[in-house]
């Protein structure tokens, strides 16, 4: 029987394999017989497919899939869903027309052509679904597949993953257009191929992905996080312990990851690079070697492992202390060590050469040891679900991995804000066994862990401890408060719907 990850996305011709029964079931059928009108009024003509991608809220794993390491994320059940006709040749201009089933996001309006740059100075909304376009051709023509000419798709987005809330909004828009695209020219790949296309094509608008929310958007199961490992792609269940329940929780501060990259998101990528290149040459690596091979943390950890069992330890940070500085370094500092200038290290990828005109110093030590530990604690959250441990036992030990988790994403990768830090809080405050920011960080959303039994009182004093101020300050609507706090079992993940 193939792997889960060799099986292509599935198609179905009815909406409850994937949304379940109940309220659930109903409100998504509320929403494609909505999508199916507003393409009608649109575009004068009913939608040939649709494909749904969800979000997803990372349990633990922050900021570590970039670096080559294992993550643990499960979708959630808010999702993208794409409607989308492909136009005959020959039939109206060859144009990409995307409608937003949301009135604040304008249509947009892109020439039919694969090869069209997309212009990262005026960031569009549209511009997800040009990334899924541009990404569906590059890998059709390198996998044989006879694209044809370039021919018109109108296109109707209705995503309700909350934007900047660091549940991959954008990974599930631009997962759900991928697999559209690939649906209306009647092609399907494997899901681990989806998942590396679509973590490929982030790239083009600027974000320098490491392809967790993209993987667990596209290989997501019903009732299961998965623990998803990379080069090659693969997802293994997990299944969470009874009695306990994630509560997802907004901070109300928007993550703009795309548009603040060069100082936060591919700054981090850009020092964790360079701290796995010194870590490398101080280990022993000749500079040059060190440079054309060493690509992330990962890479290094063998002269890590070996440094610490030398010294009758088994911990990677030894390494991190020993051979990197508390201190921030200067670029020229580094560029002493490695014998070379950065720009020509980074080689031309602009959106890295971004990061070191904005930096004034980068800080290695703190950001390698986070990403070792946190690497380490993937594996201890997936070995105590595995354990004997009674159900109770479990739960506190999963809630103590999150609330290491949050403490070296704050204090060591620095990409927490206060108004996560005041959320996390109120979530211990409340009898939360563990929370944590989940995420890129900078804003977006928190995720505890909570005893089933408490939730919908956890719920309550979240409102009146944390948004009911921001409620009267007019922040959020009252009546939007769902869209903000929430309690999610694991949902599941992609897939392609004809009826």
């Amino acid at each position: 029987m193939a792997k889960h990850e060799e099986l292509p996305i599935p198609i179905y011709s009815s909406l409850e394999p994937v949304y379940g029964g109940g309220s659930q079931l109903d409100e998504a059928q509320l929403r494609f017989d909505k999508m199916k009108s507003k393409f009608l009024e649109v575009f004068g003509h009913p939608p040939d497919v649709f494909a749904r991608s969800p979000g997803r809220v990372n349990l633990i794993g922050e900021h570590i899939d970039y670096e080559g390491y294992s993550v643990l994320p499960m979708a959630i059940r808010q999702d993208t869903i794409v409607a989308i006709r492909k136009n005959n040749e020959g039939e109206a201009e060859k144009l990409l027309r995307i409608a937003n089933v949301n009135d604040k996001y304008s249509i947009c309006t892109y020439p039919a052509d694969p090869n069209q740059e997309i212009d990262l100075k005026n960031h569009r909304w549209g511009h997800y679904f040009i990334c899924g376009y541009k990404g569906y051709y590059e890998y059709a023509k390198s996998k044989g597949v006879d694209v044809g000419v370039p021919v018109g798709l109108d296109v109707l987005i209705d995503g309700i993953v909350p934007t900047g809330s660091g549940l991959s909004s954008s990974a599930a828009f631009v997962c759900s257009s991928t697999i559209a695209i690939m649906a209306a020219f009647g092609v399907n790949f494997a899901k681990k191929e989806i998942a590396q296309v679509t973590c490929d094509c982030e790239r083009h608008i600027g974000t320098q992905s490491g392809g967790m929310d993209q993987a667990i958007s596209v290989m997501a199961k019903n009732g299961f996080a998965e623990l998803i490992d990379f080069s090659p792609i693969r997802a293994t269940d997990v299944q969470l312990p009874v009695g306990g329940t994630f509560v997802i929780a907004h901070s109300l501060a928007e993550s703009q990851k795309a548009v603040t990259a060069a100082t936060n998101y591919n700054n981090r990528v850009v020092e964790c690079r360079l701290a796995a290149i010194v870590l490398g040459i101080r280990l022993g690596m000749k500079p040059q070697v060190a440079i054309s091979k060493v690509k992330t943390l990962s890479d290094v950890e063998g002269l890590c492992v070996k440094f610490a069992s030398d010294r009758g330890s088994n911990d990677l940070v030894l390494a991190v202390k020993e051979f990197l500085k508390e201190e921030p370094y200067t670029t020229e500092e580094i560029e002493k060590i490695i014998v070379e200038n950065l720009p020509s290290i980074l080689g031309d990828n602009p959106t890295l050469l971004d990061v070191l005109k904005a930096a004034k110093h980068f800080k290695l030590q703190q950001r390698a040891a986070h990403v070792y530990s946190e690497a380490k604690r993937v594996h201890a959250f997936k070995d105590t679900v595995a354990s004997s441990l009674s159900e109770e036992e479990k739960l506190k030990k999963l809630g103590d991995l999150m609330n290491e988790s949050h403490y070296s994403c704050s204090v060591l990768y620095e990409c927490s804000c206060p108004e996560l830090e005041e959320l996390v809080k109120v979530c211990r405050n409340n009898g939360a066994l563990g929370a944590r920011l989940t995420g890129a960080g900078w804003g977006g959303c928190a995720v505890a862990l909570v005893k089933e039994g408490i939730v919908p009182q956890f719920i309550l004093n979240l409102k009146e401890q944390f948004y009911q101020s921001r409620i009267d300050r007019g922040v959020i609507n009252k009546n939007d408060l769902g869209l903000y706090v929430f309690a999610s079992k694991p949902s599941s993940g992609a897939a392609i719907l004809k009826f």
